[in-house]
């Protein structure tokens, strides 16, 4: 849990920077602005789609009608949530990551070598593969939501495995060779899950949600570099001319 700490730390310092605060409010604006399309244009649309199907018809068959309404706008909403996120975290992985892994490979981190392979079809494929599975995993449950607290539990994991699958591999191709990425993975699986489930937490809060999906992909970078020049000899670091 330190070391998610310790990342989460260093994402707070990073926002000092000017720069990189483009970078995090580009997914967010997006993200916004897609959430505001899909309300006014999809979100009756599917509220009606919600409202033929069980269990919905089966509760305006008992007559608890104002109940089945506000599931479907709930599941509307949620619907409509996990596809600005999912949008938002593609653009944060696809194209923000790596101005990010750039900038701060060149700053924090100018230590560790990369030796890994900066393939962008690569990692465009890991996303979108990533993406999919989740999409997938997001139907698959749908039963699930029908058991009081899962509707919060499911998506919270789901979000936790995408931003883990997504960004861990986005933020270690460039600087890790094969055998330290899969080293990594493996020893810091856990971490790594951790890191993508506080992120997906931090997307159910107002406002700071849209932040989400770009300070991700920052988190993990911090993340993953770190472990990297760990497991290459544990370099000393500074953030704001403080050791840590």
């Amino acid at each position: 849990m330190g070391d998610v700490m310790l990342a989460l730390g260093r994402t707070l310092a990073s926002l000092k920077q000017g720069k990189v605060w483009v970078y995090v409010l580009i997914p967010a604006l997006f993200s916004l602005l897609l959430s505001i399309g899909l309300a006014i244009w999809a979100l009756g649309w599917v509220v009606q789609q919600m409202m033929d199907y069980p269990p919905m018809t089966l509760l305006v068959g008992w007559g608890l009608v104002w109940l089945a309404n506000i599931l479907a706008y709930l599941g509307g909403w949620m619907a409509i949530f996990a596809i600005a996120y999912l949008s938002a975290s593609l653009l944060a992985a696809i194209l923000i990551m790596p101005l990010l892994l750039k900038h701060l490979a060149a700053t924090d981190y100018c230590d560790v070598a990369a030796m890994g392979k900066d393939s962008f079809v690569a990692a465009a494929v890991n996303s979108i593969f990533a993406a999919i599975l989740f999409v997938v995993g997001w139907v698959a449950t749908i039963p699930l939501w029908l058991i009081p607290g899962f509707s919060l539990l499911v998506p919270l994991l789901l979000m936790g495995w995408l931003n883990r699958r997504t960004f861990a591999y986005d933020a270690l191709s460039m600087h890790a060779a094969d055998g330290e990425w899969q080293d990594i993975r493996q020893r810091h699986k856990a971490p790594l899950f951790m890191l993508g489930l506080t992120m997906a937490l931090l997307a159910h809060v107002p406002l700071v949600g849209l932040l989400v999906p770009a300070l991700a992909a920052l988190a993990f970078v911090h993340y993953g570099l770190e472990a990297l020049r760990r497991s290459r000899g544990g370099a000393i670091v500074t953030i704001e001319g403080e050791r840590i």
